[in-house]
């Protein structure tokens, strides 16, 4: 996995399935107006290129259709991703949230401290957060760019169980790259006790967590860090405020 990778289709493969998708709807609705008329006749084979050609004309008439119907293909799409995971994929490892751990609308960020992608997305994070009290962003730790990581990862977790997660999310993202010299700076700098937090990055139960959120990207279709998860938008990359805001703005409608 890399932090710059896309988990999503080409515009181009979008593209060719939106018109096979209205394709298929022009040549249903065709054949229903025809046989309507004469319920004797059938679809002729000469109909073909007749219905190709009604469709080709109302898409170039109606060019706005094409992103409707991609957007509409996607959304479906990523739900059938979320089906039966997405309670638990919206479920944090205790203690391990951002802004309102009570907010009604969740945001989910797949994230690794030694991705240079995610920390610049810190900023944008709390910008989001500073901007509506009923955001919940549930963090999951898939460290997947180094050994370290996964280190940053598991005092990450231990950090939570303290109740310190917030505080050491942001030293961490701000001492650069993890090593064991940064990932005790961080922990220090967010208060977290050292000693307690020895005990949970030991636990089985750390490195189980860190498994769970790999399959996690793996059913959603996430191969990079960072990556979102809000309603039944998936977003993989640093997408940018804007974007992160107006799918939280959908699933708050």
């Amino acid at each position: 996995m890399t932090e710059t990778s896309s988990r999503r289709p080409t515009a181009t493969i979008l593209l060719a399935i939106a018109c096979a998708l209205l394709g298929a709807l022009g040549g249903w609705w065709w054949q229903s107006q025809r046989i309507a008329a004469n319920p004797a006749a059938g679809l002729a084979a000469n109909d073909r290129a007749a219905i190709e050609a009604v469709v080709q004309d109302y898409l170039l008439a109606h060019p706005e259709i094409l992103p409707k119907a991609m957007a509409e293909l996607q959304k479906r799409q990523n739900a059938a991703q979320l089906a039966g995971i997405r309670s638990d994929v919206e479920k944090p490892w205790p203690g391990q949230v951002l802004g309102n751990p009570d907010g009604k609308i969740t945001l989910v960020e797949f994230t690794d401290f030694g991705c240079t992608y995610c920390r610049h997305s810190v900023e944008e994070v709390e910008a989001l957060i500073a901007g509506n009290p009923q955001l919940k962003v549930v963090v999951r730790q898939l460290p997947i760019l180094s050994p370290e990581s996964a280190d940053a990862a598991k005092m990450g977790l231990a950090a939570a169980e303290q109740g310190r997660y917030a505080a050491f999310h942001k030293a961490m993202f701000e001492a650069g790259r993890p090593d064991k010299a940064s990932i005790e700076a961080a922990a220090r700098a967010a208060g977290v006790d050292l000693v307690r937090a020895q005990k949970v990055i030991a636990d089985p139960r750390s490195e189980a967590e860190l498994a769970r959120n790999v399959e996690f990207a793996r059913q959603l279709g996430f191969n990079g860090t960072p990556s979102w998860v809000i309603g039944d938008t998936l977003f993989s990359g640093a997408v940018g405020r804007e974007k992160l805001a107006e799918a939280i703005a959908d699933a708050s409608s």
